[in-house]
């Protein structure tokens, strides 16, 4: 059978379906819709976003509240459990029935992720309490020593 030419979704797997796990079924589903279908909608909806991260990043974001990579460890689709992976594609599937909302999910995405670089670079300039008295503290016990 040829297969080149084929979008991801329609090239057959060379594997009998008792082979598939519920896992492996989910991340094939999760892969067509993020790399295929999203993608090739983007370009016909005249989207803000059209490569498959952007995809992936908008649906996980959406999924947690804020960025996606604050909530699990990288790789995502390795280490999402099987209920978030099946919430991220029903986002990513709400996006297919529902196109005209792609563009409030990107803006809110990007808000979650501005926020955060806010935030963390807040901390990094504000100084611990700990840091703060150090020094004085150290000065008394080192005085204290003297006496």
């Amino acid at each position: 059978m040829r297969t080149a030419g084929l979008p991801r979704s329609q090239i057959p797997l060379p594997v009998m379906a008792d082979d598939i796990s519920r896992r492996d079924l989910l991340i094939a589903r999760w892969m067509t819709l993020v790399g295929d279908i999203l993608p090739a909608m983007a370009k016909r909806c005249h989207w803000p976003i059209s490569q498959d991260h952007c995809f992936m990043r908008v649906c996980l974001d959406t999924l947690f509240g804020a960025p996606w990579h604050a909530v699990v460890r990288r790789p995502a689709v390795r280490n999402l459990s099987d209920a978030q992976l099946g919430a991220a594609i029903s986002i990513a599937e709400d996006l297919v029935r529902a196109p005209e909302t792609l563009a409030a999910l990107n803006r809110q995405s990007i808000l979650w992720r501005r926020d955060a670089t806010n935030l963390n670079r807040r901390l990094k300039h504000q100084p611990s309490k700990a840091s703060a008295e150090a020094p004085e503290a150290w000065g008394q016990t080192r005085f204290r020593n003297l006496e």
